[in-house]
């Protein structure tokens, strides 16, 4: 029999609770337990963050309108996201990962990979060590599920994590992991949203066997520089490592107001001017960020802060401004306030990750808002502006600045 090492240059490990918010909700509120839910804000123009599993047979989902999700199953319960809560659940769990190896990397709240390679001696061998995780895990958050995908790279453990959900365990082991992926759709390719799914199907490529078979150069001339990428991941390469904490670092833009405002329009607005800024300059300095975090200061001068994971980084104006209208509806303080202001968090460079749908609507926003950060580049800040800001005073001067470190805590 081969000693493990060879079976096992690498042990990694990609572990994702099941449906998380709501799960969260459930365990909460026993009322919740069995229904259909969806956490989000009740307001049709939000968005779903998640829906439980008794929802899912309905067709609806996380990043659907809420409209949409309330026509599809009409019988689901909306329950408003308290983020503060998945937080501190999330430090529970991303403890207990720490327990079992000092190499995790947290991809959202409740999402990371962990290299595990020379754990064998203290924990047993692959599928010991997840049910392992998995009982950990639950005992710790009081009977949340985890859904564990256990191979040698990052990529086969993630579309291993998913293979059994919820509550599943999936070992691949290295030497079978190309046969493992080939039958699977082209969909499971990391990075691969519906619209570049589209495209694989005109390409007449269906499954990762399909991909696996295709001429690398033929790839690129049609996908461009990802066609490699993606031949790579349909061979089970991935040499990425298992990396540690991500920058504490964060970039943001606020604004000390001339006139105070309660109107949650009024500050939607304001939040949008952030959300450009911060943007180009993540743009301009290659980072995306996993968080947005708002800040609100009161006329008394009382600051209050909300802030959120996303399940994916960004550097768009429209997503980080999307995502910062939700966190607005967390706050109870009526106002009025004196100032506005926004951040992104969690960063890291750009060229880094590749969890972005690489032809999705947000790489066309993207294009759209790098073709204004080179007009305004070459034209002065003043060159575009929207038209609700034409008829309004000038704006107050706004604070942008960098932060080395995120210490600050939600108030």
């Amino acid at each position: 029999m081969a000693p493990a090492e060879s079976v096992w240059p690498r042990i990694i490990a990609h572990a994702d609770m099941d449906a998380f918010y709501a799960a969260i909700e459930q365990l909460d509120d026993p009322s919740l337990r069995g229904k259909p839910i969806l956490v989000g804000p009740p307001s049709d123009r939000g968005v779903v963050l998640t829906a439980s599993y008794e929802a899912r047979p309905f067709g609806v989902g996380s990043a659907m309108p809420m409209a949409k999700a309330r026509r599809m199953c009409p019988g689901a319960v909306i329950v408003r996201p308290r983020f503060d809560r998945y937080q501190e659940v999330s430090k529970l769990i991303m403890g207990v990962f720490s327990d079992f190896s000092p190499h995790v990397e947290a991809i959202s709240l409740d999402e990371a990979f962990l290299d595990l390679t020379g754990c064998e001696q203290l924990l047993g061998e692959p599928r010991t060590i997840g049910e392992k995780l998995k009982k950990s895990v639950r005992e710790a958050t009081g009977g949340l599920t985890i859904s564990v995908g256990i191979s040698g790279t990052k990529y086969v453990a993630k579309v291993a994590s998913a293979y059994q959900k919820p509550d599943g365990l999936t070992i691949v082991l290295p030497a079978e992991a190309r046969t493992w992926l080939a039958p699977l759709p082209v969909s499971r390719l990391w990075g691969v949203g519906p619209k570049a799914e589209k495209r694989f199907h005109a390409l007449d490529l269906y499954t990762i066997r399909d991909v696996a078979a295709a001429d690398p150069g033929w790839l690129e001339e049609k996908l461009g520089s990802t066609g490699r990428h993606f031949y790579a991941l349909a061979h089970a390469k991935d040499p990425r490592p298992v990396e540690g904490r991500r920058s504490s670092k964060s970039i943001g833009s606020e604004r000390t107001l001339a006139k105070d405002v309660h109107d949650r329009n009024e500050i939607r607005r304001y939040l949008r001017r952030s959300a450009e800024d911060i943007g180009r300059r993540l743009r301009r300095k290659r980072y995306v960020a996993f968080g947005v975090r708002v800040k609100l200061k009161t006329n008394e001068f009382q600051i209050l802060t909300r802030q959120h994971q996303r399940q994916q980084p960004t550097d768009v104006a429209e997503e980080l401004y999307a995502d910062a209208s939700i966190i607005l509806d967390e706050f109870e303080h009526p106002g009025p306030f004196r100032l506005v202001g926004m951040a992104a968090y969690d960063l890291v460079a750009a060229d880094k990750t590749t969890q972005l749908d690489l032809f999705g609507s947000g790489v066309r926003r993207r294009r759209l808002e790098t073709a204004i950060d080179e007009l305004t580049q070459r034209y002065g800040p003043n060159i575009l502006r929207r038209a609700d800001d034409l008829s309004r005073a000038r704006e107050t001067p706004n604070l942008d600045f960098i932060h080395e470190a995120d210490d600050s805590d939600d108030s």
